[in-house]
């Protein structure tokens, strides 16, 4: 917590928002966009192999040609 002095109330005009007296910003952690990479094309081979395995499921049950 913060107890700001009379003369910091004074100086904000006696607005008592706490952005005026306390620093929120908090660092966000950096993102290793290479790993961001490589998780997107992993989860894309993961669609792609869903994606064969429901056509080979519909072509069983007849729904889909089998060009």
């Amino acid at each position: 917590s913060y107890v700001a002095t009379l003369d910091e109330i004074k100086e904000n005009d006696y607005n008592l928002n706490i952005p005026r007296y306390v620093d929120t910003f908090e660092e966000e952690e950096p993102i290793d966009l290479e790993q961001v990479q490589q998780q997107l094309k992993d989860i894309d081979k993961d669609i792609a192999n869903v994606e064969s395995e429901i056509n080979e499921y519909l072509k069983e049950l007849g729904v889909l040609n089998n060009d």
